[in-house]
């Protein structure tokens, strides 16, 4: 038998262009999965703002606090997304520990993988 050698896992761009040229079909879907990709960067950045100030300024109004943790929800899927709501889960946790729980549900209901809890059990 031969020995066993750890491949390289192929990059991105690898794979969508290998994907892309076995399937002309999902160039469209790529196209899109960028495109909302782009959308939650942009997300992210519109809000790091707001998710700053209300840090720094120790803001005690829940429904605003509530409103921007429902709209970091939808981009925490991508790392600058994730580190603002977490940012935020934090500094709510001491206003609202029980209404912090129930995003960080949400946030494992949406964005966590099976995988993870398959390793668990």
């Amino acid at each position: 038998m031969p020995p066993k050698t750890k491949s390289k896992r192929p990059t991105a761009g690898r794979r969508r262009s290998a994907v892309s040229k076995e399937h002309p079909d999902f160039s469209g879907i790529l196209e899109l999965a960028a495109s909302l990709n782009a959308l939650h960067r942009q997300m992210a950045a519109a809000c790091a703002p707001s998710v700053q100030d209300m840090i720094r300024s120790r803001t005690q109004d829940q429904r605003q606090i509530e409103h921007m943790l429902d709209r970091l929800l939808n981009c925490a899927c991508i790392p600058e997304g994730l580190a603002l709501f977490r940012a935020l889960c934090r500094y709510y946790y001491y206003l609202n520990p029980a209404a912090t729980a129930d995003y960080v549900g949400a946030y494992r209901d949406m964005w966590d993988c099976d995988d993870a809890e398959e390793a668990k059990a």
